[in-house]
């Protein structure tokens, strides 16, 4: 019992030190927000954002990935 308390108060430390804040994901254009086209349906982001500025948008072609409005498409979509 006394090992399993050392554990879990070992492991909420070490979660509270490691100082990764990962953002949830928001459309980023002008505040207004991004809205899917008629009949898309949302998908959630698999990663985190790849930094400031870059918003969770639909793709005609694609589909769901990570935008900005200066560096275009993560991984390299046009």
């Amino acid at each position: 019992m006394r090992n399993a308390l050392a554990i879990a108060v070992a492991s909420v430390a070490l979660a509270s030190m490691a100082g990764c804040i990962v953002e949830p994901a928001r459309p980023y254009y002008g505040g207004g927000g991004y809205v899917a086209p008629p009949g898309v349906v949302y998908v959630a982001p698999t990663y985190a954002s790849p930094g400031p500025g870059w918003g969770w948008e639909y793709h005609a072609t694609y589909g769901w990935g990570w935008h900005h409005p200066q560096y275009g498409w993560h991984r390299g979509w046009h």
